[in-house]
C-alpha cells in the first residue's frame, strides 16, 4: 500500500472518531451547507477552512491535515461548502477560472452567521475564530478579512493573490495579522502576477509582492523584509524549498509570507491533496513537502488569542 493511500486511511480514521456535525443553515432563502468538527472541551478556538473552486469542504477533511491537528490541539473546524463548488469573493466574474457561484450569492453573510451559529451554541470562543482557504477559498478568505475584520482574529490565505478589484473593495474595520503561502511556479496564480500559464488560468492578478505589501500596508508595517529565512529542506525528492519572509509590524498586526520555492497551485504537506497526484503534478505543478501547510498556519493563528 503506498505511504499517501495509508496516511488517508489514518485521517479518515482519526475524523470519524472526532465528533462531527453536518448541517445547513438558511442565506437569503438558500441552505448551506457545512460540516464541523467538534472539540473535547467548549467552548475553544475555532478555523475555518475554506475549499477551492471544484471542491467541497470534505475535501478539506480529507486532503488536509486539519482534522488530525485540531484533534490533537482541541479546537473546532468548520468545513463550509460553497455554491457551484466556488465562493463568491470580491472578484468580477472576469478575473475568476470557470463557473463561479450564482449570481447574488452572499458567501460574506454565509461565513458570518455560521460563526455567529458557533458561537451561540458554545461551540466557537468568539475571540478565537480564524479564516483560511486556499485558492478561490484563499481570496475568499481575504475578502472575509476586508468585509467583517470583527469576527477574526486572524486569516491565512494559500495560493491566491489580490486584483485591482479585490483590492479596492478592501476596507477592513481593523488590522488582522495575516499569513500568505504562494507557489513560485503557480500555473493559476502567477507568483509574479498577471495571467498565469495554464490554459484554465484567469488573467489581472497582483504580485504576491504587490499582495505583500498590501497587507503590510494595511496593517501599519514597515514596507521592507523584516527576516527572510530559509526553512531546512526536509524533501529534497519534492525539488522545492520555502522560505519564510517576515515583516517590521505593531504587536498583533503581523504579515508574513511562506514562499514555495518552485511549488505550484498545491497546499504544502505530506496529505495528497488531489485523487490523481501525477495528473495534479502536470496541471498545477509540484507540491512541497518540506512543510505542512495546516499546520503552519495554525501555529500562526495559535499566537493570536
Amino acid at each position: 500500500m503506498r505511504w499517501w493511500m495509508r496516511v488517508g486511511i489514518i485521517v479518515a480514521g482519526l475524523f470519524a472518531a472526532a465528533p462531527t456535525s453536518a448541517d445547513t443553515i438558511e442565506i437569503n432563502g438558500v441552505k448551506r451547507s457545512y460540516v464541523v468538527q467538534l472539540p473535547a472541551a467548549r467552548p475553544a478556538p475555532l478555523v475555518i477552512v475554506l475549499h477551492g473552486k471544484t471542491q467541497r469542504g470534505a475535501d478539506m477533511i480529507t486532503r488536509t491535515a486539519w482534522p488530525l491537528i485540531a484533534k490533537r490541539d482541541g479546537f473546532a473546524v468548520v468545513y463550509p461548502d460553497g455554491l457551484n463548488n466556488a465562493w463568491a469573493d470580491a472578484r468580477p466574474e472576469e478575473r475568476r477560472a470557470s463557473r463561479g457561484p450564482p449570481e447574488g450569492t452572499d458567501d460574506v453573510a454565509f461565513i458570518a452567521k455560521l460563526v455567529e451559529k458557533l458561537v451561540a451554541d458554545g461551540t466557537a470562543d468568539a475571540k478565537r475564530v480564524y479564516v483560511t482557504g486556499i485558492s478561490n477559498g484563499g481570496a475568499m478568505t481575504m475578502t472575509l478579512v476586508c468585509a467583517r475584520a470583527d469576527l477574526f482574529a486572524a486569516g491565512a490565505s494559500a495560493v491566491m493573490n489580490l486584483t485591482d478589484e479585490s483590492a479596492a473593495a478592501c476596507h477592513p474595520s481593523r488590522p488582522l495579522p495575516m499569513l500568505m503561502m504562494n507557489g513560485t511556479v503557480d500555473p493559476l496564480i502567477p507568483y509574479e502576477g498577471g495571467r498565469g500559464a495554464s490554459y484554465f488560468a484567469a488573467d489581472g492578478f497582483w504580485s504576491t509582492t504587490k499582495t505583500l505589501a498590501f497587507w503590510r500596508n494595511i496593517n501599519g508595517c514597515d514596507t521592507n523584509d523584516a527576516a527572510v529565512t530559509d526553512l531546512p529542506d526536509k524533501n529534497p525528492a519534492d525539488q522545492s524549498t520555502v522560505t519564510r519572509i517576515s515583516s517590521h509590524c505593531p504587536t498583533g498586526h503581523d504579515v508574513v509570507l511562506y514562499r514555495v520555492n518552485n511549488g505550484g497551485h498545491r497546499m504544502p504537506g505530506l496529505f495528497p491533496d488531489a485523487h490523481f497526484p501525477k495528473l495534479a503534478a502536470s496541471l498545477l505543478g509540484p507540491q512541497n513537502g518540506d512543510i505542512d501547510g495546516a499546520e503552519t498556519i495554525w501555529a500562526f493563528f495559535s499566537q493570536f488569542p
